[in-house]
């Protein structure tokens, strides 16, 4: 494939429509999918808000229409109470209705994410999560889409309520003195005016270091659980809970910066919006006007009551805003995730012919400015096995992982059947790629489905044929339910059989190519010998690459190719190699050595010498 062909290609390899939705979008734009749901229940908010005023109104009209000179007009004052009781009941039935709504919104919203993010997950290069740890997703799938619960469940009736009720109690306040009106409002004036120090840059930056060390102690959590077996057989669990307490530590002293940013604010501000605070106000000024005869007693009473009103909801919009910030940061991890571009698919997929790889000029790099591997020139025949060697940091995980499509290369192309790796659609390079990873994760599922993972409708005697070939039939017969045992739940495998389930399912799947993170890792000689012959059986006109570890390994392969710092620098058959005595062969005797002394030291363990 030229220059020109692989040009053409990625012309017609055009990302899915859904893949750059989520890229950019609010807080809003995510919801906007539920705004009719979101309107409802706002509209029935509206009315409950104002309907809630009204047994304060009917009180301040009680307590005028008592204190007023002549006779008491009881039909009057019993309408007020019916008035009262009836806004009463309206509020409750209103508000329990949009509260509803908000809950099951919520449930709506919060599946609508995590499907999403699922989906997302689902389709981004495997690559991608290799250089994310798994607290940071865990977070964002779990707290981050929780923590949209109260904006949707709770601010939209606080952030209602914090404007309708004071507009209503406003107006009415106008009508009986504007003077009062206006010394009522001073405490919310000094609350607004205390809101924009609470969001200057350095409490911005705060927050955000915040959420930031959040998690980081999700990570450290979920690293330390997940690899405490390893940490305590070596001893090091020390080391491993300093890590923890670190972040912890690190959280700390975020925390109490930020609390010492905020805190004077805070405090100012629930002063001026306390009750104690808005009733001297409101008497000071009424005593004022009263005593200067600019105001009736009487009319006193409606400003002690609704000035309470005008307050306690401005404060409960500083709780919605704060609600609302964490929604926005917790949105903005989302979004994050859900920007994230899966591989492109191809407009019009061409089927391959043929099931030869070539490496064309492959460089790739994790990061701008560092490749990790340069100008790989590679040619996988059918009917071949082809080992690649190397030492650590050498590229070999990385090159394996281009040919099922794990990453795209950022220079030449990987081609499958004369057709470039990007032109063939997802489905079609699954069926013709199969990889075995080193570290084998199995679903808790039973031992036949994760067998026949990539063949989900596959035979039975299909699944026992590839589990004989794995040398993994005789342990499923021991399991409690053979094949029909669930993982994980009624019974659990080593790390070598586990490796073994892996292989079965390549096999099943039969895909022309095989790629093997060196598939006998964790398996005793015996079950090692059994899977060679295993493969070596089932090879045929298969094409197969592997990272080989072990000397055996690359003794049955037909090419080895050894890598050194992203480069090729040797390329034959094995003995090929050693007759040139380069690197494969400086590789080669540094193994056998170290094979031979941990063979020496065992013996000597095993006969009560000192291995030292």
């Amino acid at each position: 494939m030229n220059a020109t062909d692989l040009a053409e290609a990625r012309e017609r390899t055009t990302p899915p429509p859904e893949a750059d939705s989520a890229a950019g979008q609010s807080l809003a734009g995510l919801l906007r999918p539920h705004l009719r749901s979101f309107a409802a229940m706002v509209i029935l908010q509206v009315i409950g808000a104002v309907a809630g005023l009204a047994p304060l109104l009917a009180v301040v009209e009680l307590g005028r229409a008592l204190l007023a000179p002549g006779p008491i007009d009881h039909g009057h004052v019993w309408s007020v109470v019916v008035a009262g009781a009836a806004g009463l009941f309206v509020r409750l039935l209103f508000t329990a209705a949009s509260s509803g709504i908000g809950h099951l919104l919520d449930g709506r919203v919060q599946l609508s994410f995590r499907r999403q993010l699922a989906a997302r997950l689902g389709r981004v290069p495997i690559g991608w999560f290799s250089r994310r740890r798994t607290g940071e997703l865990a977070k964002v799938v779990g707290e981050d889409v929780s923590a949209v619960h109260p904006f949707i469940a709770h601010t939209p009736g606080e952030l209602v309520a914090a404007f309708v009720v004071p507009l209503v109690s406003l107006i009415y306040l106008f009508t009986i003195d504007w003077r009062l009106t206006l010394i009522t409002l001073i405490p919310v004036v000094l609350a607004v005016a205390l809101v924009p120090l609470m969001m200057t840059p350095t409490r911005l930056r705060e927050q955000e270091e915040f959420d930031a060390a959040m998690g980081r102690i999700a990570s450290s959590v979920v690293e330390f659980v997940q690899g405490i077996s390893v940490v305590k057989a070596f001893g090091g669990a020390g080391r491993a809970h300093r890590r923890f307490l670190t972040a912890a530590d690190d959280f700390v002293g975020i925390f109490y910066r930020w609390m010492r940013g905020v805190s004077v604010i805070a405090a100012g501000m629930q002063l001026v919006l306390s009750p104690p605070f808005v009733l001297l106000v409101v008497l000071i000024g009424g005593a004022a006007l009263i005593t200067t005869g600019g105001l009736a007693p009487a009319d006193l009473l409606p400003f002690l009551l609704l000035g309470l009103g005008l307050t306690a909801p401005v404060a409960a919009l500083g709780h919605g805003f704060d609600e609302l910030q964490a929604a926005r940061r917790a949105a903005g991890r989302i979004r994050d995730v859900l920007g994230v571009q899966p591989l492109p698919e191809p407009a019009h997929p061409v089927a391959p012919q043929g099931h030869r790889v070539e490496l064309c000029d492959v460089r790739f790099g994790y990061e701008a400015g560092h490749e990790v591997l340069r100008g790989i020139d590679l040619v996988l025949e059918p009917g071949t096995v082809t080992a690649i060697v190397g030492p650590s940091g050498s590229g070999k995980s990385t090159l394996v992982q281009l040919l099922p499509r794990f990453f795209d290369p950022t220079h030449g192309s990987v081609v499958l059947g004369g057709v470039d790796l990007r032109e063939l659609g997802s489905r079609e390079l699954h069926r013709m790629v199969s990889f075995v990873f080193q570290d084998v994760r199995l679903l808790r599922a039973s031992v036949a489905d994760n067998i026949a993972l990539a063949v989900p409708h596959a035979d039975p005697d299909d699944v026992v044929r590839a589990a004989r070939l794995a040398n993994i039939h005789d342990r499923i017969i021991e399991l409690p339910r053979g094949y029909d045992t669930v993982l994980g739940q009624e019974a659990g495998l080593s790390g070598g059989e586990a490796q073994r389930i892996a292989l079965a399912r390549a096999l099943l799947a039969d895909a022309p190519v095989l790629v093997l993170d060196e598939a006998t890792a964790f398996a005793d000689p015996q079950t090692e010998q059994a899977v060679r012959r295993a493969l070596a059986t089932l090879q045929g006109d298969r094409t197969i690459l592997v990272i080989a570890h072990r000397l055996e390994t690359v003794v049955d392969a037909d090419t080895v190719v050894m890598l050194n710092n992203g480069s090729i620098v040797e390329r034959g058959g094995p003995a090929e190699l050693l007759a040139q005595n380069g690197k494969f062969a400086a590789f080669w005797r540094s193994h056998r050595s170290a094979i031979a002394d941990e063979t020496e030291t065992r013996a000597g363990v095993l006969q009560g010498d000192d291995p030292r």
